[in-house]
């Protein structure tokens, strides 16, 4: 229960934030160009509360908090005192029509470039891409990537953490081309420079990472068979299992690691099992039936609802990447330029076929990672917060109707031909904005949905 309402309220944080950034970006550039607004709205519906200002703006906080809006005033939306037609949206100069419309993704967008820098200046604490295991038959296995070797550049671009490398992986996904890692021996000084053929690699994005489809495994600690976290109503509490138990064998099978132990579950739903655990120095068996559910590729999986219990991790493989005033903010360009790309990369990779749609997420995929990231610390959600808000500026200027980025297009056409779009084509522009873009959340909720 406490899991939930910290999911709910993370989330209607994380969208709150982004909407009210979003619409105050639209809010302050009408003020600034004598656009006369009425209502600024965070949510949709019913009105929960809400104050006026000297101006005569109404700010609502409203009861779907999925948007919100800016309504200013338009002839086009009503009637106009003609002592006012001078501050109605619709009679503003085409520029500062435009400069109104695109104000909503631009914030979002330096909204992205501030909380990276904070994000810097604080310092992010990393795992050094040190490599575990190379799988074989993979691209890395075949160009002769090894284990025990840390990733220090792909490409000659430095990569301090595996999301960076997983961030220049994604952008190669369906390209034709090489790569070249710059490889440098965890425990002794040997530097090499591996070139990778990615011509005929493959990625299944929906069951596996850019880096597992690549073949590296990062290198993690020994992590020993003691039980962690457990669900209150999961097969493990049913059959007895407690958190500080460990598992020493199940069905006879030892179980030398944590990893032994979930690949024995994961090969027996709806299999008893007799697990043999160590607890407070007394070896106890306890019988378990791993429930199932589907994995990868559709198969069937088992799991009992236990976590492993936290190992921690050596100092060796940490560190803390810090920057100045001045550097952070240059990289967190960088980030913020880096993410817009990858993600107009994405939807192009849609479009034609290379990505499937079924990487589509929608509000429950936003709530869960909205709540595991806030469970993860100040900087995961402050990260996040940087993405998504990445992800809902450049989404917005896309050239479709109903979007910042339709309204847009509309102005652009107005300025090569000197006079605004018919209504009747904004109309049906309209209309075919609605049925895209209701498409396409049907899609990402039906994909969110079937995640879980």
């Amino acid at each position: 229960m406490l899991d939930l309402l910290q999911t709910i309220l993370a989330t209607l944080v994380t969208l709150g934030i982004l909407v009210t950034i979003h619409e105050w970006g639209h809010f302050w550039v009408a003020r600034r160009c004598g656009v006369k607004v009425l209502r600024f709205s965070v949510g949709f519906g019913k009105s929960l509360y809400s104050w006026a200002d000297r101006q005569g703006t109404e700010y609502t906080i409203a009861a779907i908090p999925l948007g919100g809006y800016v309504r200013m005033l338009d002839e086009r939306e009503g009637d106009v005192p003609a002592d006012e037609r001078h501050a109605a949206f619709n009679n503003k100069p085409l520029w500062q029509r435009m400069a109104v419309v695109v104000a909503g993704p631009l914030v979002n967008l330096l909204f992205a470039v501030f909380a990276y820098w904070l994000i810097f200046l604080v310092g992010i604490s990393a795992v050094k891409p040190v490599i575990g295991e190379v799988i074989p038959g993979s691209p890395a296995q075949q160009a002769g990537v090894e284990a025990g070797y840390q990733v220090v550049a792909v490409n000659q671009r430095p990569t301090a953490s595996w999301e960076d490398i997983n961030l220049q992986l994604a952008s190669w996904i369906g390209e034709d081309t090489r790569i070249v890692l710059d490889l440098q021996h965890f425990e002794r000084e040997e530097r090499r420079a591996v070139p990778v053929d990615l011509r005929q690699w493959q990625v299944n994005l929906e069951s596996q990472s850019p880096l597992n489809a690549f073949g590296i495994i990062p290198w993690r600690p020994a992590v020993p068979p003691v039980i962690g976290q457990l669900l209150a109503d999961g097969q493990a509490v049913l059959g007895g299992l407690a958190s500080g138990d460990k598992v020493l064998s199940i069905d006879g099978t030892s179980t030398p690691s944590w990893q032994a132990l979930v690949k024995l579950v994961q090969q027996s739903p709806d299999q008893a099992l007799v697990f043999l655990v160590e607890r407070s120095g007394q070896q106890v068996e306890l019988v378990i039936t791993p429930g199932r559910r589907k994995g990868p590729d559709n198969r069937s999986l088992g799991y009992i609802g236990a976590g492993v219990q936290q190992v921690d991790w050596p100092q060796k493989m940490q560190h803390v990447r810090q920057f100045g005033l001045f550097e952070g903010f240059v990289a967190a360009l960088a980030k913020t330029g880096q993410m817009i790309s990858l993600t107009l990369d994405s939807i192009w990779k849609m479009i034609e076929g290379v990505i499937s749609v079924k990487n589509l997420s929608g509000p429950i995929t936003i709530a869960k990672v909205a709540g595991a990231s806030a469970a993860s610390g100040v900087e995961a959600f402050v990260g996040f917060l940087a993405y998504l808000s990445i992800s809902l500026g450049v989404l917005n200027l896309l050239p479709i109707p109903m979007l910042d980025g339709g309204h847009l297009l509309y102005y652009l056409v107005e300025a090569v031909r000197g006079k605004p779009v018919a209504e009747e084509v904004q109309l049906w522009g309209l209309k075919i904005g609605m049925a895209i873009l209701f498409s396409l959340m049907a899609v990402a909720i039906f994909n969110d949905v079937a995640r879980l």
